[in-house]
């Protein structure tokens, strides 16, 4: 069943609330009430509405008042319906000017406002997907792949969706991990609800633990709410790539948050219960940063709940094929790009290439060579001056000395095998340990781990245990 759309029905008329209130719930809405301004101001506290039917002439301050309040301390989030059963041409235009989506007069007509009601909330709706709608377009509906691996992760991630309130991504950056996350919320039932990303590698740094809280809970200034990721999220659900970027302090809040089932935002103690699926992702293991004592162990235990590893393109490219023909059709309908086709010898080329970027670098691909290619196909030969020459990479051993072929390579694939054999020379040193390996050869972790991926190196491998 898909997760109720909340309405705040907020009337100083009990008869009214109550009315309005039971045919809405018949209508399958969630309906909150409030008798006054000041008991819509901490209604709208406790949960963000998707709509607010707003009556004007009440005791205290009135509804327009009321509205404009909310205008101007940080917006009002979503649409507003006004109800009058005295009101002027003045008074709507007053409304509208200061964002009212609309305006109903009283005596109620329900159809009218049923109608009213659904346009808004449909507009609503349109206005947050049109916000990434480009991006949202190039995410498949369904991550793509009939190999095995691909058919069994995508039946976890339907039994996830359908079961999971607290789901962790593992996998390296552009291996998917983005499209099984829309997946899973695609296929819960909250799907019409909001799917909510952010990339918290992005401004952890940069922020201090008030604001990071802010921007993660929510604050309250007054009569001022700034809204938070939870808030935003509600009903839907939560995707926080990068998890591992979290700082220490804002973890413990976190693990608060999953504990308890509900968060607080800053300035504030009233209790909002969480109402989401809550998706991590991390490219590398946490357990690695929870020795290095930058994760917390019991954030790990209880986001590790139910972990999915989205397989690099590398472990299934006999879905090579599958995912060219996609991006080919994808790219011609949605962007307007000439249509072209790969050859059999062009595909079975790129079933063998590496793959260090992933999906991400074969949608690349395909995108380049429909923009600069002429033929309608694409050949080995287009295929190979696109990507440029395919270094190679050979484990010479990592006890054996640089090969005297060195000095003959061209000087990049030189660079990349020393890097290559210095670092498993160091790896095996290290028993594996990532931490004492970024250690001992000066390099930040995260650095180290995009070094060793291009590279081919696996550090489970030089693992002692």
């Amino acid at each position: 069943m898909a997760e109720k759309q909340t309405i705040l029905v907020v009337d100083d008329e009990a008869a009214i609330r109550e009315l309005v209130g039971e045919i809405l719930e018949d209508e399958g809405y969630n309906v909150i009430t409030a008798d006054s301004a000041e008991q819509a101001r901490e209604k709208r506290r406790l949960r963000r509405p998707d709509l607010v039917l707003l009556d004007i002439w009440m005791p205290g301050d009135d509804g327009i008042s009321l509205l404009k309040s909310w205008k101007e301390n940080g917006g009002l989030y979503c649409p507003v319906i006004m109800m009058s059963g005295h009101g002027t041409i003045e008074t709507a235009v007053e409304a509208t000017r200061l964002g009212a989506y609309d305006y109903i007069e009283k005596p109620l007509s329900m159809a009218k406002m049923l109608l009213t009601i659904e346009n808004a909330l449909r507009s609503g709706q349109l206005e947050q997907e049109n916000k990434g709608l480009k991006k949202q377009l190039q995410i498949p509906p369904a991550p793509i792949g009939s190999s095995d691996k691909m058919v069994h992760l995508r039946e976890q991630a339907l039994r996830v969706a359908k079961h999971g309130s607290v789901v962790l991504l593992y996998g390296e950056a552009g291996a998917g991990k983005e499209i099984f996350a829309h997946y899973i919320h695609a296929q819960s039932d909250r799907a019409s609800r909001p799917f909510v990303k952010s990339i918290v590698s992005s401004y952890a740094k940069d922020q201090t633990e008030t604001q990071l809280a802010t921007m993660m809970f929510g604050r309250v200034d007054g009569d001022k709410i700034e809204y938070g990721l939870f808030d935003e999220a509600q009903g839907g659900c939560l995707y926080l790539v990068d998890i591992n970027a979290l700082p220490m302090p804002l973890q413990l809040m976190l693990l608060t948050v999953l504990r308890d089932n509900f968060y607080m935002r800053v300035d504030s103690f009233e209790r909002i219960e969480l109402d989401m699926i809550i998706i991590a992702s991390a490219q590398h293991d946490l357990r690695d940063d929870i020795e290095a004592n930058q994760f917390n162990d019991a954030l790990y235990n209880c986001l590790n709940i139910v972990p999915l590893t989205i397989p690099s393109l590398r472990e299934h490219t006999e879905d090579v094929p599958e995912l060219l023909n996609y991006y080919v059709d994808q790219q011609t309908l949605n962007d307007g790009l000439p249509y072209r086709h790969f050859s059999v010898a062009a595909q079975n080329f790129l079933r063998n290439y590496r793959w260090l970027g992933n999906i991400r670098e074969l949608r690349n691909l395909v995108q380049r060579l429909l923009i600069l290619g002429t033929d309608t196909e694409i050949d080995v030969d287009e295929v190979e001056e696109t990507l440029g020459a395919s270094i190679p990479i050979f484990d010479q051993g990592i006890d054996k000395t640089l090969p005297g072929s060195l000095y003959d390579m061209p000087l990049r694939q030189a660079r990349e095998q020393f890097e290559h054999d210095y670092l498993s020379y160091q790896l095996k040193r290290c028993g594996g340990n990532v931490s004492k390996l970024a250690e001992r050869v000066k390099m930040e972790r995260t650095h180290l781990y995009r070094k060793m991926r291009s590279l081919g190196i696996d550090p489970k491998k030089f693992s002692k245990s």
